[in-house]
């Protein structure tokens, strides 16, 4: 099997190429190639050309309304939106229908397309809706020919043989692991499968009815390719930066194309889609986290090569070609905004501009807010394909370089490098949920905040004050998730999976689907898993306190190691203050110090922050964001008490910033760094993330980076000092009640009533939104839109003369 990779020794022109780029809060940007079709919704997955050659299908189905848009090619517009009760993924034309999953309600849906729209005409039941029957369709696929439609699921893991002409289930094919989609080899009477869930892709004869091969590719297959002759397949790998080539003849891989910018960079391109040009020599892959396409001359399948990388707009999903023009679908959209934010003008040029609050707009929820675009790009020549390639460089803070020998001033305590020798021995990592900076140190002067936004300012957060004026106010720290799904991932592995990203957004609107992102999946799970099993395949003792809980035991059987988890110590249990959990801390703490055996990185779950909204009889929000902000005072007086304090560090981060509104951006969230050696009583304007923090920790550590996004994130080094202040800190005494309990029964009370809080996030977080904000300000107050800067920054790429 031979091996490729991207190569980036292109010969740049020396010409001019003048392009808008904007800056994502992970430090990386975006400078979309070709033209630009705003879609109906969010979440674009997937996209289909109809028989006409002059239209396309779009299925949008993420947090938002799901819909099916149906855009006009030639003209470049969106010509139809159809708005359905749920999709996910799959979407086929026939001659004359369009056939769509139904998602969770466990149908396919058939709309007679006309030409200019689509009408729905049937439906295929697979089965009852969720919770039901838990099928789940994906990937779909038509054979005209014989009248049949194949759907594969990532529920029940099956394959369902359907009769178009009858709309009925001819066969179920129980099938080994989740499955994404599928694409069939009329010529061979085969349908490929590939198993999301697992490292292959099967094989069905389709005449005989049977499963009959598989063969091994890299982990998390996702979309696939077949050239016109029938005779290749490729299979786009999401956990391994690949293409697998598939000879169908022999049933083998001949090669693998690297698509990440190095051939051994770490996981985090999630290369999620692949396509051919319409005369088979070229293919396309998207890079999902990356946000790039890399483009390989496969005319010879076995000595392929690469040719560059064109840049697209944020989480590209699905990649096509429609005669010379490359089709590709931004699951993002192009680019991050403020929630208190309305579209209502472009951005400026400018680093951050203001409007007045005006309370009749109410706050955005950051799940459903970035709606997809379709992407529409000429096939470049190599001229611009050499222009598109150092973009794609220039737009990405990853290299490889960076990774193993980032920048640093010499002498911090923070190695430059893996390998290098700290005096800070001993990390605590604290959890906690799902605030923004504004609204928790908003009102700080010293900083960039809006005080507007402040609900839990200094009376309520006296330690979260202190600690930001003793240690290091961060006022521009951003976390690389969106909720908390995909937060607890990004802030243990500096990654969510494409499976996290493509499923929590219907799972948060309500749609069905298990809460499978804490671990207690596999499939959600990063390849080499979390930095818990770094530390154990480099020797680094650790230990966990609550987080990736489920009733008790941690969700990964790492964790439920007796040296590895505190058995006292609760997870998610809003019932349970966060004082109390501190004071189990406190126990398991100091024997291990008695002991001498404190392990060298340790995680600690404080999630009352979260709040239980205004659910009567619960505690209130002010009482629970105080409780969480005494424990967490109370654990730092603690430890700095300790006889390891001079050797160690404390990190505080919200898993996500989704609960509450920001004026610079949606992920913008509060963060504290304590230990004698951080620079005491300043104020860090440095542009951080959670993986930036998760980098500073790995070179204290001596992990390797986990992910692109920690090997290119920035490291916390103008946070730290040579000399360490050993200066212990004293707890501040709650100034509210934190043993306050809602008793009212309001309009905000009977909604918390119905909301879930006996799982993490079950809560829909646009409505918990609001009753939080009604608990502060009033029941008769509004979300405002304050003061906003857009936090997008716009610049030019110029090529000079090399």
């Amino acid at each position: 099997m031979k091996i490729w990779f991207i190569c980036s020794c292109l010969l740049f022109t020396t010409t001019t190429l003048v392009a808008q780029r904007v800056q994502l809060p992970n430090g990386w940007f975006l400078s979309p190639a070709g033209s630009s079709i705003p879609l109906s919704s969010d979440l674009p997955l997937n996209m289909a050309i109809a028989p006409d050659g002059v239209h396309a299908a779009v299925t949008n189905n993420g947090n938002g309304r799901p819909t099916i848009d149906l855009i006009n090619l030639k003209e470049q517009k969106l010509v139809a939106t159809i708005k359905v009760k749920d999709a996910w993924l799959g979407l086929a034309f026939s001659k004359h229908y369009l056939y769509a999953s139904g998602g969770n309600d466990d149908i396919i849906i058939r709309y007679q397309f006309t030409g200019k729209s689509l009408i729905n005409k049937d439906t295929l039941v697979l089965g009852r809706p969720w919770p039901k029957d838990k099928i789940s369709p994906a990937g779909i696929t038509i054979d005209e020919r014989h009248e049949r439609l194949y759907v594969v699921t990532k529920e029940n893991n099956s394959l369902y043989v359907c009769d178009t002409k009858t709309m009925k289930v001819l066969n179920k094919v129980a099938l080994s692991a989740e499955a994404y989609t599928c694409i069939l080899n009329p010529g061979k009477r085969e349908l490929y499968i590939s198993a999301w869930g697992g490292h292959k892709v099967w094989i069905y004869d389709t005449q005989n009815n049977l499963l009959k091969d598989s063969v091994n590719t890299g982990d998390h297959p996702t979309d696939l390719a077949v050239d016109a002759k029938g005779k290749w397949l490729y299979v786009a790998n999401a956990n391994t930066n690949s293409v697998s080539v598939i000879n169908l003849t022999s049933h083998e891989v001949v090669e693998t194309l690297h698509a990440a910018l190095s051939p051994d960079a770490p996981i985090g391109s999630t290369t999620n889609s692949v396509a051919l040009s319409a005369d088979g020599k070229t293919l396309y892959i998207a890079n999902a986290d990356n946000n790039y396409l890399a483009e390989f001359d496969v005319a010879n399948p076995g000595s392929s090569y690469s040719l560059g990388f064109i840049p697209v707009g944020w989480y590209p999903t699905c990649v096509r070609t429609w005669g010379n023009q490359i089709l590709v679908t931004n699951g993002k959209g192009m680019s991050s905004m403020s929630n208190p934010y309305t579209v209502d003008r472009k951005p400026s040029p400018n680093d951050a501009k203001y409007k007045k609050s005006n309370s009749s707009v109410p706050m955005k929820y950051i799940g459903s807010m970035f709606k997809g675009t379709l992407s529409i790009i000429p096939a470049p020549k190599l001229e611009m394909l050499s222009k598109y390639t150092k973009q794609v460089y220039e737009n990405t803070p990853y290299s490889k370089e960076r990774e193993l020998a980032p920048s640093g001033e010499a002498g911090n305590p923070v190695p430059l490098k893996v390998g290098g020798i700290s005096p800070i021995k001993y990390v605590f990592y604290v959890l906690k949920e799902n605030r923004t900076y504004d609204q928790v140190l908003g009102d700080m002067p010293e900083g960039n905040g809006d005080s507007s936004l402040c609900l839990f300012g200094r009376k309520i957060t006296p330690n979260g004050h202190q600690l930001a004026q003793d240690y290091v106010l961060l006022d521009n720290f951003y976390v690389d998730a969106e909720v908390s799904a995909d937060g607890h991932n990004w802030s243990m592995a500096a990654y969510a999976t494409d499976f996290v990203e493509k499923n929590w957004p219907y799972n948060y609107a309500g749609r069905g689907g298990n809460y499978d992102f804490d671990g207690s999946r596999p499939i959600a799970n990063p390849t080499k898993g979390f930095i818990w099993n770094y530390c154990q395949r480099a020797g680094v003792s650790f230990r966990n306190y609550g987080e990736f809980m489920d009733t008790g035991k941690p969700t990964l059987s790492l964790l439920r190691e007796n040296e590895h988890y505190c058995r006292q110590y609760p997870g998610w249990n809003l019932a349970i203050q966060d004082i109390h959990r501190e004071k189990i801390f406190e126990h398991d703490f100091d024997s291990l110090v008695t002991k001498q055996n404190v392990p060298h990185f340790n995680t600690i779950y404080l999630p009352n922050d979260h709040t239980s909204g205004q659910s009567k009889g619960a505690y209130s929000p002010i009482a629970q964001v105080a409780d969480n902000d005494l424990a967490l005072g109370r654990l730092v007086e603690h430890i700095s008490h300790s006889s390891i304090w001079k050797e160690s560090v404390i990190f505080v981060l919200e898993d996500d910033a989704q609960d509450g509104p920001d004026h610079v951006d949606a992920h913008r969230s509060v963060a504290w760094v304590i230990s004698p050696f951080v620079k005491r009583h300043s104020v860090n304007h440095t542009m951080y993330s959670t993986s930036g923090m998760l980098r500073t920790i790995e070179l204290i550590l001596g992990l390797p980076p986990m992910s692109q996004y920690d090997a290119a994130a920035t490291p916390m080094w103008n946070c730290f000092q040579a000399t360490p202040d050993n200066t212990v800190y004293k707890a501040q005494d709650a100034i509210v009640d934190i043993n306050q309990r809602n008793t009212a029964w309001n309009k905000e009370a009977k909604q918390s009533a119905l909301f879930n809080f006996a799982k993490a996030d079950a809560v829909p977080d646009r409505p918990l939104n609001e009753v939080i904000w009604k608990a502060i300000k009033g029941s008769q107050s509004r979300m405002p839109e304050p003061r906003r800067s857009a936090f997008v920054k716009l610049s030019s790429i110029k090529d000079d003369d090399d």
